[in-house]
């Protein structure tokens, strides 16, 4: 008999396989958003591991969206400039465990989430 964990798991997987593409962006953004959220927890908490860990699963989130994005528009030509920056912006919260510039990304991270939960 599955584990709750293993029937979550499957139940995410079924629901990964048959969403959208526009669903599949919102759910990296609120992925995004949850690692965030756990990287400020960690800094709080003192948690070097932690932060580091759930720092680089934001990035690899930001890079995932940067991949994603059709440059053949000019909007996602600013899409790529604003995803760079807040990966820099990452990088400064790992190397100083600044909450203030992690609550700058998150509010950008929340700000595309809202919008693109609107359009899709």
């Amino acid at each position: 008999m599955p584990t709750n964990v293993e029937t979550q798991h499957t139940g995410n997987q079924n629901h990964v396989a048959t969403a959208s593409p526009g669903e599949l962006t919102l759910m990296l953004y609120e992925g995004c958003l949850k690692f965030l959220h756990q990287a400020r927890v960690a800094i709080q908490d003192e948690n070097r591991q932690g932060k580091d860990a759930n720092i680089q699963k934001a990035q690899a989130i930001i890079h995932e969206l940067m991949t994603t994005l059709n440059m053949d528009y000019d909007m996602s030509k600013n899409m790529f400039a604003l995803y760079e920056y807040m990966n820099h912006r990452l990088l400064e919260v790992h190397m100083q465990d600044d909450l203030v510039i992690l609550e700058e990304v998150e509010g950008l991270i929340r700000e595309f989430h809202d919008t693109w939960k609107k359009v899709i």
